[in-house]
C-alpha cells in the first residue's frame, strides 16, 4: 500500500480534485435545474405541473449510467449526423450534463418540499400587500424554503459525488477511474481499493457532519 502511495499519490489526488470539480459543477448546474422544476411543481398552471412531472419522473426512471452513455455516445453522435459532423464532447462536459440532469431530478422534489413547507398564510399576506407570485417567492417563500433545505442539498452533494464513480465508464478521470488504471499497472486490487474507499470516506464522512451541524443550528435557530 505505501509503494502506491508513494507512486500514484500525485494521480490519486489529481482524481479527487476532477471528482469535487465535476461534482460542484454539476450540483451548481442541477440547482438551477432544481429550482425551475421545484417552481413549476407548485405552479397554479397546469401545463408547468406536467413538464415538471415528466422531467423528473423520466429522469428519475433512467440509470445514470445509461443517461451518461447517451449524452457521451448518443447526443454528439446525432449532431455529427444533423448539424456538424466534426462535433465532439468531452468526458467532463458529458459527465456535467449527465450529473446534472439526474441531480437535478432530485432537487427538484427538494425545492417542491422546502417551497410548501413554508407556512402557506405568509403567502397569502404577500399577496395580499400587493406583492406578485414571482416577488412573493423571492422575498418571502425561497429565504426560508432554502434554509431549511440546506441540510437536504449538502445530502445530495454527498450522493452526486459517490454517482461521480459511474462515470468512469465514459473515461472521466475521477477517483473510480484513477483505481482501474493504478490495478491494472500493479495488480495490487486489495490495497488499491482500500485506498480509493478511504478516500471516498473521509471526503463523505466530513461533508455528513458538515450537514448534521447545519441541521443542528437551523433547528436551534427555528427553535428561538
Amino acid at each position: 500500500m505505501q509503494a502506491i502511495l508513494e507512486t500514484y499519490s500525485s494521480m490519486l489526488l489529481q482524481a479527487l480534485g476532477q471528482t469535487m470539480l465535476l461534482t460542484l459543477l454539476s450540483l451548481l448546474f442541477a440547482f438551477i435545474i432544481g429550482l425551475i422544476f421545484g417552481m413549476m411543481s407548485v405552479s397554479k398552471n397546469r401545463v408547468l405541473n406536467i413538464i415538471s412531472v415528466v422531467y423528473v419522473d423520466g429522469i428519475r426512471g433512467i440509470p445514470l449510467i445509461v443517461l451518461a452513455y447517451f449524452i457521451y455516445f448518443g447526443v454528439p453522435k446525432i449532431i455529427q449526423m444533423t448539424v456538424n459532423p466534426g462535433f465532439r464532447m468531452t468526458a467532463l462536459v458529458a459527465g456535467t450534463i449527465a450529473l446534472s440532469m439526474n441531480a437535478g431530478a432530485y432537487m427538484s422534489e427538494i425545492f417542491r418540499a422546502g417551497i410548501q413547507s413554508v407556512d402557506i398564510g405568509q403567502v397569502e399576506a404577500s399577496r395580499s400587500l400587493g406583492l406578485g407570485y414571482a416577488r412573493t417567492m423571492q422575498r418571502v417563500v425561497l429565504p426560508q424554503a432554502i434554509r431549511t433545505m440546506i441540510p437536504s442539498i449538502i445530502n445530495q452533494f454527498i450522493i452526486s459525488l459517490k454517482d461521480t464513480s459511474i462515470l468512469s465508464v465514459i473515461g472521466f478521470p475521477e477517483l473510480t477511474k484513477a483505481g482501474n488504471i493504478i490495478v491494472g499497472n500493479t495488480f495490487a486490487t486489495a490495497e488499491t481499493w482500500g485506498i480509493i474507499a478511504v478516500m471516498y470516506l473521509i471526503v463523505i464522512v466530513t461533508l455528513s457532519r458538515i450537514a448534521k451541524l447545519i441541521e443542528r443550528r437551523i433547528n436551534v435557530g427555528t427553535k428561538r
